[in-house]
């Protein structure tokens, strides 16, 4: 006889504290029942069930099976669920946290396509500026930038976007274009208030080395675009990803500031919680962008 119906047959007759009732909760006959735990003891070599004509019960050592039965007969049944879910179209609610900048400008427009593709999933998308905690705040993925420290969560890159100095013609007529970074102590220098270690830039030299540019800065504020809009406007020298200031540079408004530099690469990641399998929907939202992003960055935007 197979195993794990003996142990669904044992445990049912546990759970339902006989075998009439068991038998009527698996859909066979008593009889049947009642062979497969036989079969079972006799295959263990042991008594599991105390037998009299008012009741039926565990005993000590049938006790302790049970539970251990019980558990293989939950991840059987886990198993069954993941692949149906996996074969199973993409449906419910995806609820996604997503960086202002990126979102705006490479996510919102791609959603329409998206959900075309899938009918039967609903997006619920918010746009932020702050690090979010996906299981605490109940969202099921995130598009991150940059280096990616939490490790409990699973990742995958989507692309990646270069980071650069710009400004625009009039400001470097205005101010002259600085050689080395230590000129930048004497430009108006743009920054992003929500960078956890205030306004420092992070630059790589040309010959690799790290260096940290502090300044105050003429103007800071939380928002990428609108740092993009006071460069073009001439009011300084920003920091930014070229998913964000590729039109610009193309269209003449803004310069690199310093071509000589290597540009700094980041990693676009969809992240999301740990678990033994991922849920359709946001599987098929990662597989989505990946493809839409095939022939981004990085400095292809």
């Amino acid at each position: 006889m197979d195993r794990l119906t003996e142990m669904e047959a044992f445990a049912t007759v546990v759970d339902q504290g006989g075998f009439t009732d068991a038998a009527r909760k698996m859909g066979i006959s008593k009889s049947a029942v009642s062979k497969h735990v036989s079969a079972l003891e006799a295959r263990l070599g042991a008594r599991l069930l105390n037998r009299t004509t008012r009741r039926v019960s565990p005993t000590e050592i049938g006790l302790a099976y049970y539970d251990r039965a019980r558990r293989v007969l939950n991840d059987a049944g886990e198993a069954d669920a993941l692949v149906t879910s996996m074969q199973s179209a993409p449906s419910g609610l995806l609820r996604i946290s997503v960086a202002t900048d990126f979102g705006v400008n490479h996510i919102s427009p791609v959603l329409s396509d998206f959900l075309t593709e899938y009918p039967d999933i609903t997006v619920n998308m918010v746009l932020n500026t702050r690090y979010v905690e996906l299981i605490s705040e109940g969202f099921d993925m995130a598009i991150r930038i940059g280096e990616q420290e939490d490790s409990s969560l699973r990742a995958r890159r989507l692309c990646e976007t270069s980071q650069r100095m710009i400004a625009s013609p009039g400001y470097l007529q205005k101010f002259g274009r600085p050689q080395r970074l230590e000129d930048l102590n004497e430009h108006k220098l743009l920054h992003y208030s929500s960078q956890a270690a205030g306004n420092v830039w992070k630059i790589t030299t040309a010959s690799g080395e790290k260096r940290q540019i502090r300044s105050n800065g003429w103007l800071t504020v939380n928002d990428g675009q609108s740092l993009l809009n006071a460069a073009i406007s001439g009011l300084g020298i920003a920091l930014l990803p070229s998913f964000l200031y590729a039109d610009a540079l193309r269209q003449g408004l803004v310069e690199d500031v310093m071509p000589a530099l290597p540009g700094e690469t980041l990693g676009i990641y969809a992240v999301y919680p740990p678990g033994r399998f991922t849920q359709p929907k946001v599987r098929a939202f990662i597989d989505f962008l990946v493809q839409t992003y095939a022939e981004k960055g990085p400095d292809s935007w």
